[in-house]
């Protein structure tokens, strides 16, 4: 469609998209017959807003006011007029540092990317990882305080896993160590689902030598690791910060249905499956995207890759249709790229 407009109403799409993306208000006439390096009148103007009002690209929020993109017209600034920019040295150097000194945990690494995306786009960031459910090789219970402990899972590959768990509170180290022993001579050389059955059973034929407060130690750690089916790694960070461009109350009730949306991690694993198969950075507006239909906002999301090109998990940003596009893709195309090199 871009091919078949004018230079005139493409040069007049592009500014009424870039300058509500600044402001966040309607663009008037006179506005752009400022902005314009080939001089039109307010009238001319107005004309070849109107066409694009017609064509579902520009639409008029009150009468007398100027014009707003619709979805349609982000969509077509997006993909055909959209200039995406680059990094400063400085952020780059700031989203690798960040990252790389966040630790070796899989969790550790993804929350770091995801506190810094969102400290540097200014909006909500995301990520999401599907369940990891690799062959083990220890599992230790730490105790860091009364009624708390941390499991301490090490892959075969080398990868660390934490997790906090709940205790009985007449919990004993000597317990705690039995209790990891146990679960590291079943596990060893196993995924989680493999070892679970077999775990369980002994459990419930009370085969395991153990008492009955390692027992529920055991029962406790397969509970937060086994999970259920299509559970995984739901981070975000940042989400205050969709609510700084809330000018009314439908716009208050639409950001409060998109943090319902992320707090429920199944729907939001959906978004690997976006990033399936995808190379790149893609950008998804309003409605594009079923999960953000409701909450008027476009998610800007890049698959996680190991150097296998191993799907890992995807990450992107999540705020106001009028986000600056421009900044925020090269932001998550570089993230994306840091975050696969460091997991592997």
């Amino acid at each position: 469609m871009i091919q078949e407009m004018s230079q005139r109403s493409r040069e007049i799409l592009r500014l009424v998209v870039e300058t509500y993306m600044a402001t966040g208000e309607p663009v008037g006439s006179r506005l752009l017959s400022k902005k314009l390096e080939h001089k039109l009148s307010p009238a001319s103007i107005r004309n070849t807003m109107a066409d694009l009002e017609e064509s579902g690209l520009l639409y008029a929020p009150h009468t007398s006011a100027g014009r707003l993109p619709t979805e349609s017209g982000l969509r077509l600034f997006v993909d055909g007029l959209l200039q995406v920019g680059d990094l400063t040295q400085d952020e780059r150097s700031s989203i690798e540092g960040r990252c790389a000194a966040s630790g070796r945990g899989f969790q550790d690494i993804l929350t770091e990317a995801t506190t810094v995306l969102s400290g540097l786009s200014g909006h909500a960031g995301l990520v999401v990882a599907p369940k990891v459910d690799a062959p083990l090789r220890h599992v230790e219970f730490v105790p860091v305080g009364p009624g708390r402990a941390l499991v301490v899972l090490v892959s075969e590959s080398g990868q660390v896993e934490n997790r906090m768990v709940d205790l009985p509170m007449a919990m004993t180290g000597s317990t705690l160590a039995e209790a990891g022993e146990f679960l590291s001579k079943r596990l060893k050389g196993r995924t989680m689902a493999e070892a679970r059955d077999q775990i369980l059973l002994e459990l419930t034929a009370q085969r395991a030598e153990l008492d009955q407060l390692a027992a529920r130690v055991v029962e406790a750690g397969l509970a937060i690791w086994g999970g259920e089916p299509g559970r995984g790694t739901l981070i975000v960070r940042g989400s205050a910060s969709l609510l700084d461009d809330v000018s009314a109350l439908a716009d208050l009730e639409r950001i409060r249905s998109l943090m319902g949306e992320l707090e429920n991690a199944e729907e939001m694993l959906r978004l690997i499956e976006l990033t399936q198969g995808s190379e790149g950075v893609r950008i998804f507006i309003g409605s594009e995207n079923t999960l953000f239909r409701r909450a008027g906002c476009s998610l800007i999301v890049a698959p996680l890759q190991n150097q296998q090109q191993r799907i890992l998990g995807a990450i992107g940003v999540i705020g106001p249709t009028r986000m600056n596009y421009a900044r925020v893709v090269p932001m998550v195309d570089f993230t994306a790229q840091v975050v696969g090199r460091l997991l592997g």
